[in-house]
Formats: C-alpha cells, structure tokens, sequence
C-alpha cells in the first residue's frame, strides 16, 4: 500500500516493474520522505520534489528501439545529459504499443491500495528535450491514467509528462479533484512562470481540464480537449443511466463488453500497429489476429470499473459538466478540441463547435472515423496533431524557428498515406501523386558538372534554395522528402501567413505543412531560419506562381526589389536556385483566376474570402503584389513526371560589403532569376529524351527491375 503522508499538496508517486519495462512508470510523493514505490514485484522507498525529479529525469535517456544511425545521431545532441534537438526521421514509438498493451499496463495500476489521486511519470517517456514543457494527462471515466500509452515515447521527448491516476475505490467529489490538479498547477507555474503548462483532457478529463482553467486564468495554460464529456446531459445514453444503475451485480461482467463498443470502435483499436502500406490481405490477416487477442481483455474493464465505481463516476461525471459549463466563459486558456465523428458515447462533433463559439481561443479538428477512445484507436499520433496546429511552445509565444520538432519517421510514412502540398491537398493523395510523378532530381557540381542526386547542395547550413513555385505547389512533396531521404536534411519552407494566422489556419487541410517544417514568410523568421544554419525554401514569386493563369506556366514572377539577396549574404548563406518542371504533365488547368471572376457567384466568394486576408507586399511590388488566393479549377491528366533541377551554389560568405551596395545585389538577384529560367528550359527540352516519362513505362520498369527512386531518365 502506498503510504502518503505529511504533505497536503500534490502527490508524486511511482510504479515500478522490472519484468514488464514498457510499462515503467516512476512515482514519487512530494514532501514524503517515507512514501514507498509500489511496484508488481517489490517496494522501495523514494522521495523527492518535482523540481529534483525533473533534474534527475533529464539525465536519462531512454532509446527505446531507436535506430544505430539516430543513436550516434541522439548522442551528439545530448550536452551535460540534457537532449537538447531530435533528429530527423526520429524514431516516435508509435505503433509499437497496442490497446493490448494498455490492458496489461492497468493490472497492477487498478489493485486497491487506499491511496488518493496521484501523479505518476511513465519511463517509456525517457527524457524530453531541454527547456520542454509539462504535459499533465487527465483520464477519462476509467481512472487509471494510461489513457496515453500510445503517445508516451513521442509525448516524452517534447514534455515531461504526468498521469493522474484515480484509484477505483477513491470517492474524492469534483471540487476535490479539481483543487488537487490546481495545486500541481499553481505549484509547476511558480517553478517556471514563462513555461506554459499542458492539460490534455480525455473525455471526463476535458471537464476537469477547463475547470482548472476557469479557476486559474492568469496562468499559461494550453488545453487539448479530446471528445470532452462537458456534453454529457445531452448523451445518447443518457436513457440508459437509468438501467445502468438498476442492473444487478451477477450481470454487472457484461456491461464492460457493451461499453467498449460503445465507447471506442476496437477494430481501430486493433489496427494501431498495422502498416497501413501491406497488401489487404496481410492486413486483413493482422487485424484478425490483433482482434483475437483484444477481446479477452475487455473482460478486465469489470475490474477497472467495477459496479460501485461506474455508478459514482457517472454521478461525478453529471457534476463535472455542470461545473465546467458554468465557467466557460472564466477560461482564457488556449484550448485545442480534438472530435470524434463516431463518437457513440456523447456527441462531440457538435460540442466541438459549441466550445469553439464559447471559448475566446478555441481551434477545433475532427476525427470522422474514430470513437471516443480516441487516443486508443489508429489514425492519430497527438504529437503530430499537436505539432500541426501549432500548439507547441516552450515559452508565452511560439517561436516557429527554436520550437519546431522535425518530423518522425512515421509522420512522413503517415503523411505519404495522406495530403500533402500547399495547395493540392483537396484533390490529389499525395501517395498516389508521388507513386505518378516518379520524381527525378539533378543538382549542380561546383565545377558544373550536373549529376543525379542532391550531391550538388551543400550539405551545412545556412542554405537558401530559391526557385519557380509550381501550379498548386505540386513540387513540394518530393522536394521535401527527397532531402530527408538523401541526406537527412530538414528543409524549412517559407510559406504564406494566411495558412498560419488567417482564416485557413482553422482548416486541417494546412496541418501537414506545419509538421513538415513550413513557417510564415517574414523577415525575422527568415533571419532566425538563416542564423540556425538551416536550409531555407523560399519562392519569391510566392502564390502569383502557384496560382498562375493559363499560359502563364513556367514563368517567373518575381518582385522588383532584391528582397533575398542581401540577407543571405548576411549570414554567409549559400543561394542554391532550382528549377523544376511537371506541372503540364500532372494537371489540366481549366479555369483560371479570370474564368472565375467572370462567374457573378465564385467572384463573390473570392473577394469575400480575401476581404480580411494577409497581404505580403505593397502595390510597390508589381504583379506579385496582392495577389488573391483561391483554388483553381483543374483536371488530372495520365501523369508524366517531375523534374528538379538544383544550380551551381552561389556563395556569399565574404561578400557581405559587396552585397551591401544596392546596384549589386541587384545584380545577384537578376542572375539568380537567369539561372532559375536557363534551368526551366533546359529541363523543358531534356525530359524530351526520357523514355520513361510516361507513367504506364515507369511502371513496368518498376515491376521488372527496380525502386521508384531508381527508375532512369536521361542523361544530363
């Protein structure tokens, strides 16, 4: 039993299991100094304060599975035991943790020992970066606190992470626990005062979550709602409360089967760890068999929440929502809702949008193919969902430059699955657009010479690569992943600020963007981006390029003034141009900005829809100057293939004097543009010699001899 005394603040406590150590968690009692560990095998003794245990926790680093290549990688990131950046196509843990796995966590966790609500820290965690955050994880109805196992190796390399764990005989009412999680709060905040603090809100926990913050709006705290039960009263279950609470003991073992299908839809459940990319009759296979193993262990949801438990948590989840609801308009706090469109437990969807309109900060993403086990089932990595949103900070404001966490390696898997690309993503699978493209990328020796390959780019920062943005931003998928895949480099796009502070920012649509590095095009991020050593994608012709009219394709746009050039120098930076060609061979462009403002309606909806939207340039800045956006009319063509074409880099280290003077730098620019059209046309003429070119050829190449990557082309 865990003995917790002497202290009536929060309480630090920690499981331990030497034969299961996925399933670790350490536990400590703050201010107890004889506050024992429980663990499945033995007991110890261990206390110590929260700000201790941090320090102690950063000391290790938990690898995990982690690749020998991101082990070396991780080692040369760690100063003084302290992991202070990731690296690319890190190793995120996800799908190597199961619903089963959840099950056999709880065992131990749901063993009556007499103890209040406590925190405990998962090991799989490991240790989060420097300066990160702290996460606290509220559970939903069933208590325990591993609601996240899933995301626990992800979660931990960006926050420390905490559980609250409620044990099943604890009786503590709403207003109890709410004080409970506010003193860790108040406790946290007052250690690091510029930190915001996380709340991740599952189901009852959301209720918990926006009390706490209602109670505490002068604190920084970022609330992730998920499928919140503040819309309990207007539950599709509400008619069977009733029965619920008549039903005998002797049938009480069926009710946990009847509510796992309605809380969570186990066949999402079953396929966390499936490969989306296996043929369907493996996966078919897999599931069946995951299936099998899952639905015995619904048999422990009777022993989670027996019958007294349920009865009181459906009693505390009533008063839960009535405080929540009341309050509302006290949370100042920046909320994040995460809704499940199958959700047969309360109607989420609809209280997303009713959170969304009461709330003063509230974004809101949809799940339309999950339950509301949300964070159990497939389809979500809430890292990601985090990191797409924007909702990651170390500090009051997120920086875009020092706060980004590179993508994982089963991000990009993920993201080659779904939508991708600035403004393609509502007509093309970006899986389907990579498999069709069969891109092919050349780059420039310094001596001139072009090869295949990115060898030509400098392989140390700072890099600006400069080019021609094609229709829809059809080029940047392959760009992106093809210098992950070479040469393990992050390319940090500079995008337009609409998709991050205007209205497209509320649209999922942009959230792949973000994870994959994309930042708004300002000069201070820019500078931030260029004085970290990055390499940097900038498209000066920006949306004039990307959404150009009929026989405009393949031209420039450029403003008038050398916006790039003497920045670049400022920093020693290498000016790398490409250009690349394909947009013809993908789309058909049917209707253009002109067609549409000749339509009475769609011309109302653009100048609707651009009425309050960023604008980047002055009317100073010729055609490239205000430029509307919208979505243009296209249809897909049998597809070509893509062609890159990466120039001889241009140095300005040393020449920073020299680019001062306006007629030079000038110069510079008009250059760049002749290298970046000379490119265009060369690919235009060569891709004319490619016998693979057509689709149905690369195809049959592929099916005979060799990778994507590898299909030939012509010779440079």
């Amino acid at each position: 039993m865990t003995s917790i005394t002497g202290f009536s603040g929060p309480h630090f406590c920690v499981l331990n299991s030497e034969n299961k150590p996925r399933f670790q968690v350490q536990v400590r009692s703050l201010g107890s100094k004889d506050s024992p560990v429980l663990s499945s095998d033995s007991v110890a003794v261990n206390g110590a304060s929260v700000i201790k245990e941090r320090e102690e926790r950063r000391s290790l680093i938990d690898e995990g599975n982690e690749r020998l290549r991101h082990k070396v990688n991780e080692e040369k990131r760690v100063k003084d035991g302290v992991l202070e950046s990731l690296e690319p196509l890190w190793d995120d843990g996800y799908g190597t943790v199961t619903v089963k796995d959840y099950f056999d966590a709880t065992k131990e966790m749901i063993k009556p020992d007499g103890g209040p609500p406590r925190w405990f820290c998962p090991v799989a965690c490991g240790a989060p970066l420097k300066d990160s955050p702290i996460l606290f994880f509220l559970p939903g109805l069933d208590g325990t606190g591993w609601g996240l196992i899933l995301h626990h190796k992800a979660l931990g390399k960006a926050f420390e992470v905490r559980c609250l764990h409620i044990p099943i005989n604890d009786r503590t009412p709403f207003e109890g626990l709410v004080k409970f999680v506010e003193e860790t709060i108040r406790l946290e905040h007052a250690s690091s005062p510029n930190k915001p603090i996380y709340l991740v809100g599952d189901s009852f926990g959301g209720c918990l979550s926006l009390a706490v913050a209602a109670r505490n709006p002068t604190i920084d705290l970022v609330l992730i709602l998920v499928n919140s039960a503040s819309s309990i009263e207007r539950s599709q279950l509400q008619p069977l409360i009733p029965i619920l609470e008549a039903i005998p003991d002797e049938l009480h073992t069926a009710i946990p089967y009847l509510l796992s299908f309605v809380m969570g839809d186990p066949t999402k459940m079953a396929m966390v760890n499936i490969e989306s990319r296996l043929p369907p009759s493996l996966k078919l296979t897999q599931l069946s068999r995951n299936l099998v193993a899952l639905l015995p262990c619904l048999s422990s949801l009777a022993d989670i929440i027996p019958r007294a438990t349920l009865l009181w948590k459906l009693k505390l989840l009533k008063s839960a929502a009535a405080y929540a609801n009341s309050r509302l308009h006290a949370v100042k706090a920046e909320v994040l809702v995460l809704a499940s469109g199958k959700d047969n437990m309360v109607p989420s969807r609809d209280e997303a949008q009713r959170l969304m309109s009461s709330l003063q900060n509230c974004t809101v993403r949809h799940f339309n193919d999950n339950g509301h086990t949300l964070l159990l089932e497939d389809g979500i990595n809430l890292l990601t969902v985090i990191k797409g949103t924007c909702k990651y900070r170390r500090s009051r404001k997120r920086d875009y430059v020092s706060d980004f966490l590179p993508p994982s390696m089963s991000e990009l898997k993920y993201t080659s699955d779904e939508v991708f690309g600035e403004l393609i993503l509502k007509y093309m699978n970006v899986r389907v657009l990579r498999l069709a493209t069969g891109s092919v990328m050349f780059s420039t020796l310094e001596d001139g010479k072009i090869v295949r390959g990115l060898a030509g780019v400098p392989h140390e920062g700072p890099v600006l690569i400069v080019g021609y943005h094609n229709l829809m931003g059809l080029e940047l998928n392959s760009l992106v992943e093809e210098f992950l895949r070479e040469k393990n480099i992050m390319v940090r796009g500079a995008a337009h600020p609409e998709l991050f502070w205007g209205k497209s920012a509320s649209s999922a649509s942009f959230d792949c963007l973000k994870v994959f590095g994309a930042v708004p095009v300002t000069a201070k991020n820019l500078f931030k981006l260029l004085s970290s050593k990055s390499h940097v994608l900038l498209y000066p012709g920006g949306a004039r390029e990307a959404l150009h009219n009929k026989g405009e394709e393949y031209k420039l746009f450029w403003p008038n003034q050398p916006e790039f050039v003497r920045m670049a120098a400022q920093f020693g930076a290498t000016i790398v141009p490409f250009a690349a060609v394909g947009e013809d061979d993908l789309l058909e462009l049917v209707f253009d900005y002109n067609d549409l403002k000749k339509i009475p309606m769609i011309s109302d909806y653009i100048k609707e829809s651009n009425r309050d939207a960023i604008r980047l340039r002055d009317e100073t800045s010729g055609e490239v100057a205000n430029t509307d956006l919208f979505f243009p009319g296209i249809l897909p063509k049998l597809p070509g293939r893509y062609y890159y074409l990466f120039g001889k880099p241009i140095v300005t280290k040393g020449k920073k004097e020299i680019l001062k003077d306006k007629e030079n730098a000038n110069k510079l620019y008009l250059e760049i543009q002749s290298d970046i059209e000379n490119s265009l046309a060369y690919l235009l003429k060569k891709r004319e010699e490619d016998p693979y070119r057509s689709v149905t050829d690369r195809t049959a190449y592929r099916a005979i001899y060799s990778p994507l990557h590898e299909v030939p082309t012509f010779e440079p």
